[in-house]
C-alpha cells in the first residue's frame, strides 16, 4: 500500500465521523497511568516565531540513510566540535518519549511505545470522499501543510497504530528505529529492558548518556532535573547512577556525578508553585526567584514529579503545565527544557514558560511557548534521539546560540 488514500480505518476508528475535541494530550502520564486520548493537533509556526525546524530536524529521516545516524551507543564525537561555553546549563527533561522508549507503570514495550510515538507524528487528511490520505512518506514533529493532522489527533493514540492498515506504510520506518533501539550483546539486568517480541531493547537512550559525557569532557556546569508525570523517577535515578559509576557497557567512562534518588514533587495552584524534595521546600510566593534559585543552584541529577492533576483542570494547557522560570538577565545560567509534549500552540503544550522582567526582580510575566520555541523549549524529536547519539548534546549547543541572539534582541528592546 503506498502512502496515498486508503480505504480501511484502525480498530475503533470511524474515518467518516468528524472527532471531537480532545479532552487530554496523549502520551501523558497520570499518575503513571499513560492517557489514551486524543492528541493535540500540532499547527505551523505563526509569522515572526522561531525555525521549528532546527532544534530537532522534525522531519524525521530514515535512519538507514539519514544524517547522523548512528548506532547508539556509538562514541563518536559530533562531526564539528561544539563550542565551550561558560554558562551553566540546567536541563530539566521529560522521561518517556524523550529519553526512555517504553513505561514500565503501564507495561508498555518498546514496540508499543514507538508504535505510538509514530502515530502522533505521522500527518494526513480527509480527501472530500471521506477518505483518509497520508500527506508525507516521513514523519515530521510539524505538520507538512496547514491543513493536515496526525493521526493520533484523529483516531487516538494507539500501540498497535503500525499493525493497523492504515499504518501499514510506515511499517519498514518502524522496524529500521526498532532495530537501531536493539541493545547489543548479552542483556543486561540494568540498562536493558525485554521487548515484547522476545528482544533485549535500551532501557535509556545512548543520547542521554553521550549528552552526560559530553558536557563532562567540555568541563560544563550541568544539572539535570527529570520531570515527569508519571512514577518512573526512582527506577530511572537509580539507573543513572549505576551508569555514572561505571556499571553501563557501553559508557564505562562516564564521569561520576551525584545523583539525588530523592523523588521530588511540584504542586500547582492559582497562587503558587510549591516545590519539594525530602525536608527541602521552596515556594512561588511571594517571590517565584526563590523557585528559579532552587532549580539553577543544584548539581548533579535529581528529578521531580509534576502535577498531572493541575495540568488536566486547565485544560491540558500550557497555562497548568509544568511551570519553568527563565531569566533573560541572569548571566550565569541557561534552562532548557526536553519534552516530546511541548507544542507551538499554548492551548496543547506542556510547559509553562514565565519570564523575569527585570535584573534581580521579582516580577516575571508568562510568554507564548513561540517565544522560547528551539530556545528554552524543546519538543522532544525522539526519532532523531533513537538515531543520532549526539542528538541531545548538537540540539543543547543549538539552543545556546539561539539563546543568545534571544538575549541580543531583548537588550535592543531595553535599550542597552
Amino acid at each position: 500500500m503506498s502512502a496515498g488514500e486508503c480505504e480501511a480505518c484502525p480498530v475503533g476508528a470511524d474515518p467518516s465521523r468528524a472527532p471531537g475535541p480532545p479532552t487530554a494530550a496523549a502520551g501523558t502520564e497520570q499518575g503513571g497511568q499513560a492517557e489514551r486520548l486524543a492528541a493535540p493537533r500540532r499547527t505551523p509556526s505563526p509569522a515572526g516565531s522561531p525555525d521549528p525546524a532546527a532544534p530537532g530536524e522534525p522531519r524525521s529521516p530514515h535512519p538507514a540513510g539519514g544524517p547522523g545516524a548512528q548506532r547508539p551507543g556509538s562514541s563518536a564525537s559530533p562531526e564539528h566540535p561544539l563550542p565551550v561555553r561558560a554558562k551553566k546549563l540546567v536541563l530539566h527533561m521529560d522521561i518517556n518519549n524523550t529519553i526512555l522508549v517504553s513505561d514500565s507503570a503501564t507495561g508498555e514495550g518498546p514496540k508499543a511505545a514507538l508504535g505510538s510515538y509514530l502515530s502522533t507524528v505521522c500527518w494526513g487528511r480527509f480527501s472530500q470522499e471521506g477518505k483518509w490520505q497520508w500527506l508525507s512518506e516521513l514523519p515530521s514533529l510539524l505538520p507538512p501543510t496547514p491543513d493536515a493532522s496526525s493521526f493520533s489527533s484523529i483516531f487516538g493514540r494507539h500501540t498497535k497504530f503500525i499493525s493497523s492498515t492504515l499504518g501499514h506504510p510506515f511499517q519498514s520506518l518502524f522496524s529500521s528505529y526498532l532495530q537501531l533501539l536493539e541493545w547489543p550483546g548479552q542483556p543486561n539486568s540494568v540498562f536493558s529492558v525485554l521487548g515484547e517480541d522476545g528482544r533485549h531493547y535500551h532501557r535509556v537512550l545512548p543520547a542521554f548518556f553521550k549528552l552526560l559525557a559530553g558536557l563532562s569532557q567540555q568541563g560544563r556546569r550541568f544539572a539535570i532535573i527529570f520531570r515527569t508525570f508519571g512514577k518512573d523517577l526512582t527506577s530511572l535515578l537509580q539507573t543513572t547512577q549505576s551508569a555514572l559509576q561505571g556499571q553501563h557497557p557501553q559508557f564505562s567512562a562516564l564521569k561520576e556525578l551525584p545523583v539525588d534518588l530523592r523523588p521530588g514533587k511540584i504542586r500547582c495552584s492559582s497562587k503558587k508553585v510549591m516545590v519539594s524534595r525530602g525536608k527541602e521546600s521552596v515556594s512561588s510566593w511571594p517571590d517565584a526567584r526563590v523557585v528559579y534559585d532552587y532549580f539553577s543552584a543544584m548539581e548533579g541529577l535529581g528529578g521531580f514529579q509534576d502535577h498531572f492533576a493541575w495540568w488536566s483542570r486547565n485544560n491540558f494547557s500550557s497555562q497548568g503545565g509544568k511551570p519553568l522560570w527563565v531569566d533573560p538577565h541572569d548571566p550565569e545560567v541557561q534552562h532548557i527544557c526536553f519534552d516530546d509534549n511541548i507544542r507551538l500552540q499554548d492551548k496543547e503544550s506542556i510547559v509553562h514558560p514565565q519570564v523575569f522582567m527585570g535584573q534581580g526582580g521579582q516580577e516575571y510575566c508568562t510568554v507564548p511557548t513561540s517565544e522560547l520555541y528551539g530556545i528554552c523549549l524543546v519538543q522532544n524529536d525522539l526519532l532523531q534521539a533513537i538515531a543520532n547519539p549526539d542528538y541531545f548534546l548538537m540540539t543543547v549547543s543549538q539552543c545556546e546560540d539561539r539563546y543568545d541572539q534571544y538575549l541580543s534582541k531583548i537588550q535592543a528592546d531595553d535599550g542597552y
